[in-house]
């Protein structure tokens, strides 16, 4: 990623001017495959009942953060389903606004709805259960992910959960110019987390996506 660290202010200022000019909907939020929805979110669900729970070592359905949050699909669909309280984080303002009418009734157990890119955003201390970090990774220098890693762990409550869920690319580091971000290999992405001070505790690879895509592995990190 040297190109892009070496121009990072590009880097997140055309990634902010493409996203602003996608459509506040589902569709708009995958890129086209809004069809993929209903499997992302079985996947995810399915994934994260592994560890949720009131017993020794289980992770708290309390509070949970959804980041890079768009629209709130997975916080409509996922988190507010399972945590008592959600927390949005977009770039994208308009995203924000969409959001509240999108989640109905449910948008009355949202905490906060912050407007940052994740870069520069800095989660609060011991708050949260469950940190959910989806398609938005790509969006991150190597250096920026790392420290963004670092301050999820921090704002995490004790049995608190990491969790990315992201394309991966077969080999190496693969630009995209059309929206401004880049797309990794497993193992680059394990040496980020690693940097990051963090462990992998378990990983998956979701099943029944479209073959033209991108694999997408999920991670729970801690």
């Amino acid at each position: 990623m040297g190109d892009i660290a070496e121009n990072k202010t590009s880097f997140y200022s055309n990634a902010e001017v493409y996203w602003k000019e996608v459509p506040p909907t589902v569709d708009g939020m995958l890129g086209g495959y809004g069809s993929i929805s209903n499997i992302d979110i079985n996947g995810s669900k399915a994934f994260l009942q592994k560890f949720l729970g009131d017993g020794e070592g289980k992770t708290s359905p309390g509070c949970a953060l959804d980041c890079g949050a768009g629209i709130g699909r997975i916080s409509k669909r996922l988190l507010l389903p399972l945590f008592k309280t959600v927390d949005l984080v977009d770039v994208t303002q308009e995203f924000l606004d969409k959001a509240k009418p999108y989640l109905g009734d449910d948008s009355k157990r949202v905490g906060h709805y912050y407007c940052s890119g994740l870069q520069e955003f800095v989660p609060e201390s011991g708050r949260y259960d469950v940190i959910w970090i989806q398609w938005v990774i790509g969006h991150l220098t190597d250096d920026h992910l790392v420290e963004f890693l670092r301050r999820c762990q921090k704002a995490l409550r004790p049995n608190g959960l990491i969790v990315i869920k992201d394309n991966v690319s077969y080999e190496g580091v693969v630009p995209d110019d059309v929206d401004s971000s880049v797309c990794r290999d497993l193992e680059i992405v394990h040496r980020l987390v690693a940097k990051a001070g963090l462990q992998i505790l378990h990983q998956e690879q979701q099943a029944d996506f479209p073959k033209e895509i991108y694999q997408v592995h999920t991670l729970a990190l801690r």
